[in-house]
């Protein structure tokens, strides 16, 4: 353990040699890269409009940020989040309701097969960040 801590400070010493204490300790970007970023992002948009750079990644479903787990039973923006991801992974048809019920559950043992991962039929870590990856890839639809 102290040999850890002993390469830890030796890596964290010459940071803090760079931009002095709090540079080895603070995660935040200083205000001159966020100028830069953000003066980089509007001379990008000023020369070339119809391509404005996104932000950050598009989600093709935007009911909730929201990845809680979900099984039979449960309700609400986060169950519409996971029917609107199996809809454009795998072409579901689902209506997104809110309702998980019966057809949204055997929904998810099938795309769970497809994804050859865990088939319980509940929506967990694993199986959102499946749904987010295929269903965000430019080509969703998949076949199974």
């Amino acid at each position: 353990m102290r040999r850890a801590f002993v390469a830890a400070a030796a890596l964290i010493a010459p940071l803090a040699l760079l931009g002095g204490p709090a540079a080895a300790t603070s995660h935040e970007t200083s205000p001159s890269v966020s100028a830069s970023v953000t003066s980089a992002r509007a001379e990008h948009t000023a020369r070339h409009p119809s391509t404005a750079l996104p932000r950050g990644p598009v989600d093709v479903c935007n009911h909730t940020d929201l990845r809680p787990n979900l099984e039979r039973g449960s309700q609400g923006r986060a169950v519409q989040q996971a029917q609107c991801y199996l809809n454009a992974a795998i072409g579901a048809d689902l209506a997104e309701d809110g309702d998980f019920g019966r057809v949204t559950q055997n929904t998810t043992r099938f795309f769970q097969q497809c994804a050859d991962i865990t088939v319980d039929g509940r929506i967990g870590a694993q199986t959102w960040s499946f749904l987010a990856f295929w269903a965000n890839r430019p080509d969703a639809p998949f076949d199974c």
